[in-house]
């Protein structure tokens, strides 16, 4: 597989693990017949559209975080850029030393809502940093992430509609 040499991932500095993980994940949902756009420009922390069929048709915005899973690790979104709703997505992609086949999470911004371990929510309201939403991953809560693995054809969106009649996109839970 690419990427992988002799059973490590640190032969990849963190841009091309970066990159790897969003060509992952594109060809993954590609392979499972969906539609894959990638913006000419990220700077709305988009790496990926996925175009959902429905009438009228929707998009699901993706960004993509790769992390390499040798010590636990802490990713997080800005809120300005990574909003809670029903079409925003984070992609994980998870590479494990000795392990040549990665992991994809797709996990719905609306996990962060009600955030719970390993979810957290931060304002940091009095200090400079900006207010973020994040995720510490480590072997430990990976378990706690299994509902969003990327497994089935119709991997991450379902459509569904409400008494309303209008169309909504949510998350499948595996």
């Amino acid at each position: 597989m690419a990427g992988f040499d002799g059973g490590s991932w640190s032969g990849l500095d963190k841009l091309r693990v970066g990159r790897w993980g969003e060509q992952l994940t594109t060809m993954a949902l590609t392979q499972r017949g969906l539609d894959v756009y990638l913006p000419a420009v990220d700077d709305r922390a988009i790496d990926l559209l996925v175009r959902i069929e429905s009438d009228p048709v929707q998009f699901a915005e993706v960004q993509v975080k790769t992390i390499r899973l040798s010590k636990p690790s802490y990713l997080f979104m800005r809120k300005k850029h990574f909003a809670i709703g029903p079409n925003r997505f984070l992609a994980l992609v998870v590479l494990q030393e000795g392990r040549p086949d990665p992991e994809i999470f797709i996990i719905p911004s609306t996990a962060w809502s009600e955030p719970k371990a390993p979810f957290v929510s931060r304002d940091f309201e009095g200090l400079q940093s900006e207010p973020e939403f994040g995720l510490t991953v480590s072997r430990s809560t990976l378990s706690s992430l299994e509902r969003y693995r990327l497994m089935r054809a119709s991997p991450f969106l379902e459509q569904t509609a409400p008494d309303d009649g209008s169309r909504n996109l949510v998350a499948t839970r595996a």
